[in-house]
């Protein structure tokens, strides 16, 4: 099998309407009507329900509190416009984090410092291959803990580095309690680092 990747030169928020639709060629290629996409704000999320029309779109977000206590990032009108659309907003904390966080930093934000924690390790290899990547296979686990993926079937998922997405990849999704069952099949794009 032959497959097309693209490669960023630089990761952002700038390739975001590309991955998007790089993604959706990909999906309809592969017969996958199934995509995952971070989205703290909602911006990316309010982009990805039209260029999946007609697709199940399951959108990850932060858990409240993320960055200050008890708000949500996004505006609530956004939230109703991409459940209108269709989407499914997941809102949680970080599959490869979590409790264990809370006693590495000081405040939200704060750059957390590697551990010995299984979470960490995992997430810094991802990161080897850019911050997408991590994002995309962690908000996949997300997704499927909150019972919005099926773990028997390919999807595509969508990560960035910071805002917006830079990174789409096709995987078979697992639980975060059964992680190591995740199989990443194709990169679609990301920032070639």
């Amino acid at each position: 099998m032959e497959s097309k990747t693209t490669y960023y030169e630089k990761p952002g928020k700038e390739n975001t309407d590309s991955t998007l639709e790089l993604a959706r060629e990909r999906g309809e290629v592969l017969g996958i009507k199934t995509f995952v996409v971070a989205s703290s704000t909602l911006a990316t999320a309010l982009k990805a329900v039209d260029v999946f029309k007609g697709c199940k779109v399951v959108v990850v977000t932060h858990c409240a509190g993320y960055l200050e206590k008890n708000p949500k990032e996004f505006e609530e009108e956004s939230r109703k416009i991409v459940e209108k659309k269709g989407g499914v907003i997941v809102m949680a904390a970080h599959a490869f984090g979590a409790i264990h966080r809370s006693l590495n930093t000081n405040a939200p934000g704060t750059p957390i410092p590697v551990s010995n924690n299984i979470g960490d390790i995992i997430a810094m290899s991802y990161r080897t291959f850019g911050q997408g990547t991590k994002v995309a296979c962690e908000i996949a686990a997300m997704a499927a803990d909150a019972g919005h993926l099926r773990v028997d079937e390919e999807i595509i998922s969508i990560g960035g580095t910071g805002r917006g997405v830079d990174t789409a990849i096709v995987l078979q999704p697992s639980y975060s309690h059964r992680f190591f069952n995740t199989k990443v099949k194709e990169i679609i794009c990301k920032p070639r680092l």
